[in-house]
């Protein structure tokens, strides 16, 4: 009970200033109803009082003499309060279970077919594109090939199986532009993110970076910055993997070093899994309203005031 009353607050607590204009309102219709307004600043109010000719008891309270006001203003208290959101929970959130999607943005020019090693990188790519789709099997996945140029394979999808199959197809053969525009992939996936909500994580997948970080870096704030990780195709101490640790901490990501094991494809889901977690917590603080419950309230307030409307017409007559 402690915690909750802790807890309470309004949503909307502006919409809680029209309660004082109201009784401002309220107040000076009242003195402009006031017959002896203009002589209560010229007379004592005990001789002024004397003199007025009464009916019968007069009220000094204007809530006593104007019972309809006090009505109409108690009503409206309550109005602008429910309108205002009084909360004190936290409301659950349902996409909190749902895995938000990794985009896969995977490099196929002419260098990524170069054999130096025993596999090409772009095969090993294919292969880890493969075992990621296995893992991470139910959960969005996209596709976006880029060389000179970047093109949406696929939007992210939870059939993951399609899109090991599409990056086995992808070649820098059907590629148009050769190159590496690795800030216009990003953009491109920038335009995928747009289209989930919750945001995504962004996976590069390539074997070197021949593109200028601060180029990266603006197509990557432009897209409101994404989580980012870059899984390197080739030996750690090459330059080539070199260029892409600086496109790694340029962004703000993590480059995740290729491993004969499953171990590479375990620390790309956690680290997906990590800023999935952290970013729909972030969304979710939302708070419960609960000012439907002043509903039945002014229910009985409007039903009590056509009762008391109907019970004064009858004593007139």
């Amino acid at each position: 009970m402690i915690g909750a009353w802790n807890a309470f607050h309004f949503i909307r607590p502006a919409y809680l200033l029209l309660i004082p204009v109201a009784f401002g309102l309220a107040w000076m219709w009242h003195r402009s109803r006031d017959p002896l307004r203009g002589w209560r600043n010229q007379i004592d109010s005990d001789l002024l009082d004397a003199l007025a000719h009464h009916d019968g008891p007069r009220s000094s309270h204007w809530w006593q003499r104007f019972p309809a006001v006090a009505w109409l203003l108690t009503g409206w208290t309550v109005c602008v309060v429910a309108i205002a959101g009084p909360t004190w929970q936290v409301e659950a959130n349902p996409f909190a279970q749902d895995a938000q999607p990794l985009i896969i943005l995977m490099k196929a020019d002419e260098t990524m077919a170069s054999a130096a090693l025993t596999t090409t990188p772009l095969e090993r790519a294919t292969l880890k594109i493969a075992d990621l789709a296995e893992a991470r099997k139910g959960d969005p996945l996209g596709l976006v090939a880029y060389s000179g140029s970047a093109h949406t394979v696929l939007p992210p999808t939870e059939d993951t199986a399609v899109v090991a199959d599409m990056a086995a197809e992808i070649s820098p053969a059907i590629m148009p532009v050769a190159g590496d525009a690795l800030d216009q992939a990003i953009t491109e996936a920038g335009r995928l993110i747009n289209r989930e909500e919750g945001g995504a994580t962004l996976l590069i997948i390539a074997n070197q970076a021949s593109v200028d970080p601060k180029q990266v870096a603006a197509a990557h704030q432009a897209i409101g910055s994404p989580p980012i990780e870059i899984l390197s195709l080739l030996p750690e101490d090459s330059q080539e993997t070199a260029s892409l640790q600086a496109i790694a901490k340029t962004l703000g990501g993590v480059r995740v070093p290729l491993t004969v094991d499953a171990q590479d494809i375990q620390s790309i889901i956690q680290f997906a899994e990590r800023r999935s977690t952290s970013g729909i917590a972030g969304q979710s603080d939302r708070w419960q309203e609960s000012g439907y419950w002043l509903s039945p309230l002014l229910a009985a307030m409007v039903a009590l005031s056509f009762r008391r409307e109907r019970t004064a017409n009858e004593d007139g007559s």
